[in-house]
């Protein structure tokens, strides 16, 4: 344990009324519904993109003319179900669900959701490529699942980097 010595600058002790400060913070107080900041930040905008590409990849292969039903009704699967999941950590971000239910490890569960969607989307994908015969909304939805693939591999990286150097840094204190 590292015992640093600590400066605690008070305005009480020079006379002068204490300084009135404002708190600017991205996160916002505690007492606010939703997280503002979580909207502009790097992650939340992550997710959006996620969530479009999941959305547009989903649309193409539904409007297209399918060749073989169950590669396809696959990939519909897939995305629509990460979509939800996404959406639902996105949800839980923005109204600070993770500060209300503590009994849940918030970053582990999103690591295991990203774990898991990456792999059925990027299998998916695969498949959905294989199977388009260049058919152009194949093609295209079939681009936007490995789009997605890629954007849900740079949030399993990012939660997955926060969660271990969080508990690794925690452990050695």
């Amino acid at each position: 344990m590292s015992h640093e010595a600590r400066v605690i600058r008070t305005g009480v002790s020079s006379g002068a009324p204490p300084p009135v400060t404002v708190a600017s913070s991205s996160a916002g107080s505690d007492g606010e519904l939703m997280d503002g900041g979580y909207f502009r930040s790097c992650a939340g905008m992550l997710k959006v993109a996620q969530m479009i590409s999941l959305l547009i990849g989903f649309i193409s292969v539904n409007n297209s003319p399918w060749t073989d039903y169950s590669a396809y009704s696959f990939f519909q699967i897939v995305t629509m179900c990460d979509l939800v999941m996404i959406l639902f950590f996105y949800i839980m971000h923005i109204f600070r669900v993770y500060r209300k239910l503590t009994c849940v490890s918030w970053p582990l569960a999103e690591f295991l959701h990203y774990l898991i969607g990456t792999i059925l989307l990027l299998i998916g994908s695969i498949v959905a490529a294989t199977k388009s015969y260049n058919i152009t909304g194949l093609v295209a939805g079939a681009t936007f699942g490995f789009l997605a693939t890629i954007l849900c591999v740079i949030s399993m990286w990012s939660s997955y980097k926060v969660s271990c150097i969080t508990q690794s840094t925690n452990a050695s204190v």
